[in-house]
């Protein structure tokens, strides 16, 4: 271990150590070798390296790094899966169901009770991109961003809550959007709500936030330094959001605007139904904590977490594919001829305000972190170190009740998350998701498509401005013939 010596030359001056309290608390924590290359560095970068040690809370990211690594390799409790009266299934849902939901949604929506919580810290790095993944154009005929999708589905919402409460402008109802950014999107994602009007939304309905970040460390749980006088850090993952809304105050926010409710999601979903009304009232119908999404596992080997009970009687958590064992992943129910372990988790979340709060404080208190092995910069070039990160989903096993719900994969999960050319989930298979999905709305509605390219690989897209769901296009459609590829709007 390096620790620097009590005095340096610079020129012909000497150089005073680091500073004596800062490097106490260093020692204190097992950290002093932050301040090895001390004497090596200039004045200025003395000063910026102090600054970035004062910069962190040590003792909460020593409590942190001495929890996540003591709980590496402890046994967890057996798996079962989720029982089948936790899941509302498409096909046990009736059309009186269905409009119930939606009528309980509309409302709640029009109280202003519900608030949407995008989850947008991502750069699109694998889709060959810089930019945060939320401006990315998936290629469809309008050329919107994935950003503008959704902001205009929020705003088809606000008018459908304003119509079915007969408020008097659709502007009388608004949704608060809470947008996690992080220290690599937060300024370019602001810029590019800016340059674009917030796409029809007001301005202070949308609120911008950022993830936190955390030291990178070695396996010894010591801090890796990525230039002499800099510790490397990465963001907290999707899970830093619960602890970001706490120490931004943002859940202080959300009760003093009087919302109840928030849907969280992730950016990368060309076919995220924002702020769902459905989802919505039958989250308030059930009366849970905490609700999600789920799409049926396609095959055993599908990269997907799934929705598992854990421990007998236990809570509902979500296990990753990679820590699934093939035989479980491959096991079938034979009552239902599904997957035993069959309720992917695909990052469409409700959950109530109350139970956010004791979510934060709990995850906070635990100081559990999910530890990657990563190739970290440093001071050596890359070297082999562990990224600390939390999950959205580490929220579940805190709620005292969770549903889930069940919707169709072509109907709302189309990722986009790796660069066109990749064998799934690029721009162009989630691209033609939407396509073939509008396509059927607009035939549904009465309308004909005429195509120069076979119709499997073409189709046609609906503005979110002109239908959420697919509702309320006969009057645009019936009768009428477009041609494919185009946008239809009103």
């Amino acid at each position: 271990m390096r620790e620097p010596s009590s005095v340096g030359f610079e020129g012909n001056g000497i150089v005073s150590p680091p500073p004596q309290a800062l490097l106490e608390r260093l020692k204190d924590f097992g950290q002093e070798d932050a301040f090895a290359l001390w004497y090596e560095l200039s004045p200025e970068e003395r000063d910026l390296l102090v600054k970035d040690i004062e910069s962190l809370d040590l003792s909460r990211i020593d409590r942190i790094i001495r929890c996540s690594l003591r709980s590496q390799g402890l046994p967890s409790a057996a798996i079962e899966p989720v029982p089948e009266s936790n899941v509302s299934t498409v096909e046990d849902r009736s059309q009186e169901d269905r409009e119930r939901w939606w009528k309980t949604g509309l409302k709640a929506i029009s109280d202003g009770k519900l608030a949407v919580l995008l989850l947008s810290g991502g750069q699109g790095t694998r889709l060959g991109s810089s930019d945060p993944k939320g401006c990315f154009n998936i290629g469809l005929p309008s050329g919107k961003s994935l950003f503008q999708l959704q902001a205009e589905r929020i705003l088809c919402v606000q008018r459908l809550a304003a119509q079915a409460t007969n408020e008097n402008s659709a502007s009388s109802v608004q949704i608060h959007w809470y947008i996690m950014t992080s220290p690599f999107t937060d300024e370019a994602t602001r810029k590019f709500f800016e340059s674009h009007r917030f796409f029809g939304l007001e301005a202070e309905q949308v609120t911008f936030f950022q993830q936190g970040t955390i030291p990178c460390v070695s396996k010894d749980g010591r801090f890796i330094m990525e230039t002499p006088y800099r510790v490397a850090k990465a963001p907290d993952g999707n899970g830093g959001v619960y602890s970001a809304l706490k120490s931004t105050k943002l859940l202080e926010d959300m009760a003093s605007k009087g919302i109840k409710y928030i849907d969280c999601y992730g950016v990368d979903n060309a076919l995220v139904r924002v702020a769902d009304p459905t989802f919505l009232g039958y989250f308030i119908d059930k009366g849970v904590a905490a609700a999600a999404k789920v799409v049926r596992k396609a095959y055993p080997q599908e990269k997907v977490g799934v929705f598992v009970r854990r421990g007998k009687g236990g809570p509902l958590t979500v296990v990753e594919y990679s820590e699934l064992e093939s035989s479980l992943a491959s096991a079938v129910n034979q009552a239902t001829g599904r997957l035993r372990f069959c309720w992917s988790n695909v990052c469409l979340h409700m959950f109530t305000l109350d139970f956010l709060n004791q979510v934060a404080n709990g995850l906070e208190k635990d100081s559990i972190y999910h530890l990657a092995e990563k190739k970290i910069p440093s001071i050596h070039g890359y070297t082999m170190g562990l990224k600390l990160e939390q999950f959205i989903f580490d929220a579940f096993p805190y709620a005292p009740t969770t549903a889930l719900f069940e919707v169709l994969r072509e109907e709302e999960f189309a990722p986009v998350k790796n660069a066109n050319g990749s064998n799934v989930d690029t721009p162009d298979s989630a691209k033609l998701l939407v396509l073939r999905l509008h396509t059927r709305w607009v035939v549904a509605a009465g309308g004909f498509l005429t195509h120069s390219v076979p119709l499997y690989a073409t189709g046609v897209e609906v503005s979110p401005l002109c239908s959420y769901a697919g509702e309320n296009l006969e009057p645009i459609c019936r009768g009428r013939t477009f041609h494919a590829p185009c946008e239809i709007t009103f």
